[in-house]
């Protein structure tokens, strides 16, 4: 049999070809065009071939397929860009056929007349799964890492290889839905519920089961292709569906506020497939794909939550030329709440960790916190018990400074105060090897000022953690003044070490995420000024796709946390820099009322004690006098929370704090949930165009104040057509796409 570059296969004694996927040179699977001309090389020369009774697939990696490659998504949009602008019927054509490819092969896999079975041994996502769906039969490993999922639906596409006809002619339409409208993973054992697999076996069994399904006479023909098939539940047409039907775009509308062409598409590529036979319905899926990879939102939620997080991770701001540091030892210097949520993911990375406070009880105290995340992990099945305590040994409690002596990198995660700080700073450099790097975790103190206690400033740096650490996927990495590239490198490998997605920004008050974060609060307290009723602010953020409104957010962080900013900013740049009615509101809620936020139950929430949950607090209404809700127009309100967040954003970049538009749109969607389906502060701005937001930008600024009005960067980018990942590009060469 002709040789593979990406697959070997090997037939045995009974006829049954193991095609193994293994592609040289990556560590996980994926779907190129040359993957796919080899896989429909192999289903004609297994059905040619009349030895070949059947055929199992598997992978020889420990992941089975993370789906479609970077560089395929990325040149069909570039395709769709330039087709375009030639030919722009032609381009739509072209793009239909390119989007059928993986569809048309999978059936033809599921048409050819010999049994295929999927083993699947790890991670199965998107087109992966969507092939496994197209096999006759399905066994899957029941190893703690295998997961299936159809994800696409999280950065603006959906299933589009079969995946919308398959899952709900296997699954009930209702789990069917759930599960690619939201794009969440299922274990073996769930996947064996829905319908979605035949077997669960023990790993070292998965072969044999898979070979021993074919061997007992695993019939080559899918479900659908039997005369007088029907759908689980009746399809369409039943009392069951009268009641699922009407309310799935109702309850879809709830959870996203119709900002996601492609989960409705979902809902309508089911609908409409179910009532037609299969290979229409591949068509339907099939023209809808074509619909929805044309839209904004797709083109911008694949850039940057699939394309840029996988660069940046990979370590695109990495300096060249420096070696990768392996970490042996890390100090952690503050074992309050940040602190101890740091040394627990540097733990959890494998790597040994120190905690220091000022005494044992502290320190003690603080990895106290990681017993509890372990206990809690294992409680919950993410762990084994040996895990747990394995993580658990790596996290050394210490009041000696002298344990640092031989750490690659020390973290300091102490108070906000620069005394404290300074303290602190001078006592590692005292042990601190001459080669290791110093970090602060600051999130309000500019690093150059801090690096300021170093005798070291090259070696200098900000490492950013969000709350919680444990979920939060961002860190934000600050760069000093003097900030040199071992520092930088050695923190953009710590942070993949411990698996989050570092952005790389300039020295300012705030740094990048803060910054945006002050302005959305800072747009809910001019609203409540104006009377603006609460409930409509909190509801126009969500309405705008933001996770949580803004006046809920500002309760998380702390009102009174708000309120020390605010006296930093005036003690450092002076009264201008803060509004007197917001200081006012602020200082009414901390000092009069003691509405600090959730930290004390009360603040522009009410917090009962659980299961209640918690409500609006009916006094703020009382603040300023109000308006009649009709009169508030909730599209200028969406408007208004976004935009500001956006203008601050591109002031970052005007200001050269961040200097890569993918970290200025990944940075804001992981950093604080800003609106995924627009791809990103920036993307957000890209998408309408550059001139279109300005001239929003002027409008309201006309109305609600001069904070919202354009910068010169951004009028003289309109001016001349520009976007900002064309004027800014991070790949260093202007691209039409990604």
């Amino acid at each position: 049999m002709t040789t593979y570059t990406n697959f070997k296969i090997e037939t045995d004694a009974d006829g049954i070809a193991l095609v193994t996927w293994d592609m040289p040179d990556k560590s996980m699977n994926v779907f190129t065009l040359e993957v796919m001309e080899e896989l429909e090389a192999i289903v004609d020369a297994t059905v040619a071939d009349d030895a070949v009774k059947g055929v199992v697939f598997t992978s020889g990696k420990k992941t089975f397929s993370g789906g479609a490659d970077l560089t395929m998504i990325k040149g069909m949009f570039s395709m769709i860009g330039e087709e375009k602008a030639k030919d722009p019927e032609g381009a739509v054509k072209t793009l239909f056929d390119a989007a059928g490819r993986m569809s048309w092969l999978w059936r033809k896999i599921e048409t050819n007349g010999k049994p295929w079975v999927s083993a699947i041994n790890g991670t199965c996502m998107g087109g992966a799964f969507e092939l496994s769906l197209a096999c006759h039969g399905r066994v899957a490993s029941n190893a703690k890492s295998v997961k299936m999922a159809l994800p696409e639906v999280k950065v603006g596409i959906f299933p589009g290889a079969g995946g919308t006809q398959r899952v709900p002619r296997l699954a009930n339409a209702q789990d069917a839905l759930q599960m690619m409208t939201t794009g969440q993973s299922l274990t073996a054992s769930r996947a064996k519920a829905m319908g979605l697999v035949h077997e669960v076996v023990e790993p070292d069994q998965l072969i044999a089961a898979a070979k021993a399904m074919i061997a007992n006479g695993l019939k080559p023909v899918a479900p659908w292709d039997v005369k007088g098939f029907k759908a689980p539940g009746g399809g369409i047409w039943t009392p069951a569906a009268a009641q699922l039907w009407p309310a799935a775009p109702a309850i879809l509308r709830r959870e996203s506020a119709g900002n996601y062409p492609a989960a409705l598409a979902i809902l309508k590529c089911v609908y409409e497939g179910l009532q037609l036979p299969f290979d229409t319905g591949l068509k339907v899926e099939q023209r809808y794909f074509t619909e929805i990879l044309q839209t904004t939102e797709a083109f911008s939620m694949i850039r940057s939550l699939f394309v840029s997080m996988q660069e940046l991770g990979k370590g695109a701001r990495r300096p060249a030329g420096i070696d990768k540091t392996e970490f042996r030892h890390v100090g952690v210097v503050g074992a309050g709440f940040m602190g101890a949520s740091i040394a627990y993911v540097t733990a959890a990375a494998g790597i040994p960790v120190t905690l220091i406070d000022r005494d044992m009880d502290a320190a003690t105290k603080g990895k106290t916190h990681s017993e509890g995340l372990v206990a809690g992990a294992v409680g919950k099945g993410r762990m084994t018990k040996e895990e747990g305590e394995k993580l658990l040994s790596l996290i050394t409690p210490s009041a000696d400074y002298g344990a640092l002596s031989n750490a690659d990198l020390v973290i300091e995660a102490v108070f906000e105060d620069r005394k404290v700080k300074k303290d602190v700073i001078e006592a590692v450099e005292a042990v601190l090897p001459e080669t290791s790097i110093f970090a602060s975790n600051t999130s309000t103190l500019p690093i150059t000022g801090l690096a300021e206690n170093s005798r070291r400033r090259d070696q200098f740096i900000g490492i950013h953690f969000f709350s919680p650490v444990e979920k939060m996927m961002l860190t934000e990495v600050i760069l000093g003044e003097q900030t040199g590239d071992k520092a930088l490198a050695v923190a953009l490998d710590y942070v993949a070490a411990i698996k989050k997605t570092p952005i790389v920004v300039n020295d300012t008050r705030g740094f990048y995420v803060n910054r945006c974060v002050f302005r959305y609060i800072n747009e809910a307290y001019d609203m409540l000024i104006e009377g603006v009723p609460p409930v409509m602010i909190e509801n126009a953020a969500k309405f705008a796709g933001m996770p949580v409104g803004p006046l809920s957010l500002n309760d998380e962080v702390a009102i009174d946390l708000s309120y020390k900013i605010m006296k930093a900013s005036i003690a450092d740049l002076g009264p201008k820099s803060v509004k007197p009615e917001h200081m006012a509101l602020v200082e009414k809620m901390v000092d009069v009322l003691g509405r600090l936020g959730r930290k004390n139950t009360k603040g522009f929430y009410d917090y009962p004690p659980k299961p209640a949950k918690k409500s609006l607090w009916p006094g703020l209404k009382d603040l300023y006098p109000q308006k009649k809700a009709e009169s508030v127009d909730m599209t200028v309100l969406k408007e208004r929370l976004l935009a500001t967040i956006a203008l601050e954003a591109a002031r970052t970049i005007e200001e050269g704090i961040v200097t890569d538009p993918r970290e200025a749109d990944v940075g804001s969607i992981l950093g604080f949930g800003f609106a995924p389906y627009t791809g990103g502060t920036l993307s957000y701005i890209d998408g309408m165009g550059v001139k279109a937001f300005v001239e929003m930008c002027e409008r309201l600024a006309a109305t609600y104040g001069e904070h919202f009005a354009p910068t010169p960067l951004l009028k003289d980018m309109a001016a001349k057509g520009d976007t900002f990942y064309t004027r800014f590009d991070p790949y260093g060469e202007t691209q039409k796409a990604a």
